[in-house]
């Protein structure tokens, strides 16, 4: 199997089958926007049958093939994949693969057969959610590889800094790259942040018993803090989840240590650091007696894989 072909390890299962119920009516949702009215070009080509050729033109991680395939479901077309979801894509190595072209630059990644209107309406819509979530995708891909590569054996997280309307997609695609979604709504997990505290008269601990008095057991509780000694107000109230926020590399490496060295034996929690974290400092932040590092460099500002669709002639 060639680099191109080569699927990164996915832990469990097929990714697809996270996806709610109700993941199919944002694509429609995409497809209305993208033609409120009449389809003018449609109408100039018609619906004769056509076939159009998927081609990667960077280098990155495929994912994203669910949303692309609804796309062109509801455009009454049919994709037929020549890589799994999670491949590598090497363009700088596609004249070895089997499923390149005869130029260099670009690999073959899938073949879409339908009427020619329905392949050129659905492809703009699954064009710009493939590229977006494969950059994510290997964004995410790049930064676990960065963390494990410094001897990092926690959870590299994303945020909630996503697009609206399409943060199940960039979800997807974090998860595709091997990195850990975080929570995926205001309803998953009790996060307070500095805003919920000072709100609350700045008091952790009534914050905390605040939170757990509504989320009762089935929802941990995370709470953001700008000190050690605000860390340690967090975990005495019985916060699961501590963030050390916008602390710099060594400010998390004592106060990390100092948090798990006094409470050990007393209480459980995760220590999790956030704020600025990139692919060109991340691995400063790499120190085991921390549990998740989060960053929204995964997802916000990342460039996306380049995909065209060539219609045969």
């Amino acid at each position: 199997m060639s680099d191109s072909q080569q699927q990164l390890p996915l832990s469990h299962g097929n990714l697809a089958h996270l996806l709610p119920p109700s993941w199919k009516t944002q694509v429609t949702a995409w497809l209305a926007e993208d033609t409120p009215s009449c389809d003018y070009g449609g109408f100039v080509v018609g619906d004769g049958p056509r076939v159009a050729t998927l081609w990667a033109k960077s280098d990155g991680v495929l994912a994203g093939r669910p949303f692309f395939d609804q796309v062109f479901t509801e455009c009454g077309c049919l994709v037929e994949w020549h890589l799994s979801e999670g491949s590598l894509l090497r363009t700088s190595s596609s004249s070895s693969s089997s499923s390149s072209s005869s130029e260099t630059g670009k690999i073959k990644v899938a073949t879409v057969t339908g009427p020619v209107r329905g392949i050129l309406l659905g492809e703009r819509v699954a064009l710009n959610a493939l590229a977006r979530c494969s950059g994510i995708a290997s964004r995410s891909r790049a930064l676990v590889d960065a963390v494990r590569a410094a001897g990092f054996a926690g959870a590299l997280a994303g945020t909630r800094k996503t697009t609206p309307g399409f943060r199940l997609v960039e979800k997807y695609g974090m998860l595709m790259g091997g990195a850990d979604a975080h929570r995926m709504d205001l309803s998953s997990m009790v996060m307070l942040k500095d805003n919920h505290i000072w709100s609350r008269g700045g008091r952790v601990a009534d914050a905390v018993a605040a939170a757990r008095a509504a989320a009762g057991f089935a929802l941990k509780i995370e709470v953001e803090v700008q000190s050690e000694a605000q860390a340690d107000e967090a975990v005495a109230a019985g916060a699961d989840v501590v963030m050390l926020d916008n602390f710099d590399p060594e400010g998390v490496r004592v106060a990390a240590r100092g948090l798990k060295e006094r409470w050990a034996g007393k209480k459980h929690f995760l220590l999790e650091v956030s704020g600025g974290l990139t692919l060109d400092n991340v691995a400063a932040y790499a120190c085991n007696d921390v549990d998740i590092i989060s960053t929204s460099s995964i997802h916000q500002g990342v460039p996306h894989v380049d995909f065209s669709l060539k219609i045969e002639h």
